[in-house]
């Protein structure tokens, strides 16, 4: 584990590793400890006072520096970004200033690193604010608190589903194995509360989206930041096509869909994912100027977007990057290849774009102080507001209607029904993607081909690692020829590889007894498993 060394762009520097968990609260949310002391005196508390406690649910989703000042403390959107950089097709340089070296090189799977503590902390502090909510609310016919208590369901829901595919295997795999301890109001035992199985947090995750969507019909939210009825139905239908329930994910994902359009070719010729008033997102994360000063490195601009000046990635050449395995089966025709700089750095999505003080931005560099130039293969899918931004108060995408339209194809072609399958990937793709597209081009099974869609679709945004565990995939990120995948980072791990499930935080399993951790496998070395193929990338 190499130390990783956060550059200031003003006169503070900071030296930290990611091996020290000193800085750790004494007890993680399992211990019950935040919620007995959070509780509301009366069940019957007034919509107006539980307002702040219900908007304090969504901070969890991407506040920075939440729990750590630090550039890899950024809630939820933070986990995603993990869960891309873990699985195939997103990359950052092996460099000292790469704070997620420990995803890339999979190191994440120490019980000791900060890294995967914040990854389980963060969604079971929503879970833990999410029953303090609830259990203060109590019983209530108020058709407010009844919306927001649907809302906190549904996010409560969202926090184990990000936590089951981490923890265990696939659902029709490991079904009956231990997956995660589940956290109710009602819980007593905190020290020996033990893991359930898979298929017992999934009925948790359906139960609390089943009253999530049977209790907001009529709820009109302020922003998508909210739970509506369709980001409630869009998660039930990302839980079902995890559990393999394919109609019923099908009829979620139509319902989802229904009043979303998806951004025309014309709108994604150009950096975009950046407002969360854009008409094909159902869900997002409204990133507030004044939370984005707070800390502005821990952002997904900071990290993930490339037209920050005040980003740790520009500064750092630490750009997030495309897997050239995954780029080289994208057509020339279909404008997402844009979405990435070629080897000469160059994207059509650049064109008339200038750094402040610059020509061009892909070339532009000020010594260091707030840009780097791009490296081949940087991603300039996600924008930012203003070139050169120092405010980072960038919105980000949690549920696109694109992502719905890929689980309706996937459904019905896992439903025997190839033909509606097809058709629905072709005129999604043909209309706002690929004019020139061919749902049997690269010769791929149907199913693999959907898969390919959602990788290039979706990169960036979190699906890497549940989509590869659902579907049983192996971790695919060379072949025998060179690729861009930094050394530390290119080996491949089989499917059911045990290095591939996360570790239990030690604090945790000095709190809960109950809990027994993940074992086997071990850090996987430059060139392992360099014969397996996932069907996509071959």
């Amino acid at each position: 584990m190499k130390i990783n060394k956060l550059l200031l762009l003003i006169s503070l520097a900071v030296g930290l590793t990611f091996t020290a968990c000193a800085d750790m609260d004494n007890v993680l949310p399992e211990s019950g400890t935040l919620l007995e002391s959070q509780l509301q005196e009366t069940n019957a508390i007034a919509p107006e006072r539980a307002q702040a406690a219900f908007s304090g649910l969504f901070s969890d989703l991407g506040k920075p520096a939440k729990m750590y000042s630090t550039p890899d403390d950024w809630g939820f959107l933070m986990i995603n970004f993990c869960n891309d950089l873990e699985g195939p097709d997103a990359l950052i340089p092996d460099n000292n200033y790469n704070w997620f070296g420990v995803c890339g090189e999979l190191s994440s799977r120490n019980a000791n690193y900060r890294n995967p503590a914040i990854r389980y902390r963060t969604p079971y502090n929503l879970i833990s604010d999410s029953n303090t909510f609830m259990k203060s609310v109590g019983e209530t016919e108020s058709q407010e608190l009844i919306y927001m208590l649907a809302q906190a369901r549904a996010l409560r829901a969202y926090a184990y589903m990000t936590l089951a595919p981490a923890f265990q295997f696939n659902y029709q795999v490991a079904g009956d194995e231990p997956c995660v301890p589940i956290l109710s109001p009602d819980t007593e035992d905190f020290a020996n509360n033990p893991r359930a199985s898979v298929k017992e947090v999934y009925a948790v995750i359906i139960e609390d989206l089943d009253y999530a969507i049977n209790n907001l019909a009529g709820y009109s939210r302020k922003t998508k930041m909210y739970v509506n009825k369709d980001v409630a139905h869009g998660l039930r239908a990302r839980a079902y096509l995890a559990m393999g329930e394919w109609q019923k994910a099908y009829d979620d994902a139509q319902a989802a869909a229904a009043n979303y359009t998806p951004a025309t070719r014309e709108e994604v010729s150009k950096p975009h994912f950046m407002d969360i008033n854009e008409h094909n997102w159902l869900w997002g994360y409204d990133m507030t100027t004044d939370m984005a000063m707070r800390y502005r490195y821990a952002t997904t601009s900071s990290w993930l977007r490339s037209f920050s000046a005040w980003g740790y990635a520009p500064a750092t050449q630490c750009y997030t990057l495309i897997n050239t395995l995954l780029y080289n089966k994208i057509p020339d025709s279909d404008i997402r290849k844009q979405w990435w700089v070629d080897e000469n750095l160059e994207s059509t999505l650049l064109d008339g774009l200038k750094w402040p003080g610059y020509d061009d931005v892909a070339h532009a560099d000020d010594g260091g102080d707030a840009k780097l130039p791009y490296l081949p293969y940087t991603n300039v899918k996600f924008g930012c507001l203003t070139i050169g931004t120092t405010s980072n108060d960038e919105d980000t995408p949690l549920m696109r209607v694109e992502e719905m339209i890929l689980i309706q194809a996937e459904c019905q072609a896992r439903l025997g029904n190839e033909g509606a399958a097809r058709d629905i990937l072709s005129n999604f793709v043909k209309t706002y993607r690929d004019p020139q597209y061919s749902v049997a081009g690269r010769g791929l099974s149907l199913l693999d081909e959907i898969w390919f869609q959602r990788r290039v679709e979706l990169w960036g945004e979190g699906f890497a690692v549940p989509d590869a565990r659902r579907l049983n995939k192996p971790l695919v990120r060379f072949h025998d020829e060179t690729n861009n995948m930094p050394a530390a980072f290119r080996f491949n791990l089989a499917a059911n590889d045990p290095w591939l499930l996360m570790r239990f935080p030690q604090a945790e399993m000095n709190t809960n007894f109950g809990i027994v951790d993940n074992t086997g496998g071990q850090l996987p070395t430059t060139g392992e498993g360099r014969d397996l193929r996932d069907g996509v990338t071959d």
